[in-house]
């Protein structure tokens, strides 16, 4: 809890009970979630606490937003040295089409995009949609 509270204190976050649970669960999935998804583990706070938790750690760079074409809105924790800006730290995201499940696949980096003259990025976001290993190796076994 203590490399929590560290990190939290580094961007600025004061470390509320709130905060640290939510940190740490998002550690444990290791997967994007959604608000409503991650409140679920949360039942007896209020919906508002949370929203303003993750609303704190996406201003602080803590989390970034993934549109995963399912029309709901999930969150990922970022990496240590991530800016989470048009331009800088840019990465896949894997949503499968089998478990649900939306990945971040960091280590593949989305290249710079060069708009033409008058035309301003505000947000890239490449999802790629599919199996993911899991649910690959699942129908793999049942053959």
């Amino acid at each position: 809890m203590e490399k929590i509270v560290k990190k939290l204190e580094s961007k600025g976050i004061r470390p509320t009970a709130m905060r640290l649970m939510t940190y740490r669960r998002l550690a444990q999935l290791n997967v994007a979630v959604s608000l409503g998804d991650l409140g679920k583990d949360f039942e007896s706070s209020e919906r508002s606490t949370l929203f303003r938790t993750m609303k704190t750690f996406e201003e602080k760079g803590i989390v970034h937003q993934i549109e995963d074409g399912t029309g709901i809105i999930k969150y990922a924790l970022c990496e240590d040295n991530c800016e989470c800006e048009v331009g800088n730290d840019l990465h896949l995201h894997f949503h499968c089409n089998s478990c649900g499940e939306t990945v971040c696949l960091t280590e593949h980096k989305i290249p710079q995009i060069n708009l033409p003259q008058g035309f301003k990025a505000e947000n890239i976001n490449l999802i790629v949609q599919g199996i993911c290993v899991k649910c690959g190796n699942e129908s793999a076994d049942s053959r």
